[in-house]
């Protein structure tokens, strides 16, 4: 059996606060690579940005999140100490460090495996548009 490698940084860019489905990008990304079985390892080079494998059928649940973390670290700059970036820049540290920078998915058959329901997120903290980089590592035969 032979080993084999692929890596490569990917942007995505944000239209502002929110869950962004990847899916499609990043198995795109995988298919390319004609690694059949192997292990995908997905790092956001960010500290107020995370990754998350959520459900993609119901909106509801993207929503029920985005909430959610909103209520657990509000915008609100009386809060915290570190405010030099903004009053949104603290709590997206929070969310950040709740969440993940990075995830790592099974790939069977070439293609990612993941559950019927499942998808991948990039979780914007920022209230603002942003490009946020990607690297993504394949390692299989």
């Amino acid at each position: 059996m032979v080993i084999r490698q692929g890596q490569d940084t990917i942007t995505v860019s944000t239209p502002g606060p929110g869950l962004h489905d990847i899916t499609g990008t990043i198995a795109a990304w995988v298919s390319r690579q004609e690694i059949v079985t192997g292990l995908l390892t997905i790092f956001c080079r960010h500290t107020s940005a995370s990754l998350t494998i959520q459900e993609n059928a119901d909106p509801d649940v993207r929503r029920d999140l985005e909430s959610f973390f909103a209520a657990i670290a509000p915008a609100e700059s009386r809060r915290y100490r570190h405010t030099a970036e903004g009053p949104d820049d603290m709590p997206a540290h929070i969310r950040s460090a709740l969440t993940d920078v990075n995830l790592t998915i099974p790939v069977r058959d070439g293609r990612l495996a993941l559950g019927t329901w499942q998808g991948v997120f990039l979780f914007e903290h920022r209230s603002q548009p942003h490009r946020r980089q990607l690297i993504l590592h394949l390692i299989g035969s």
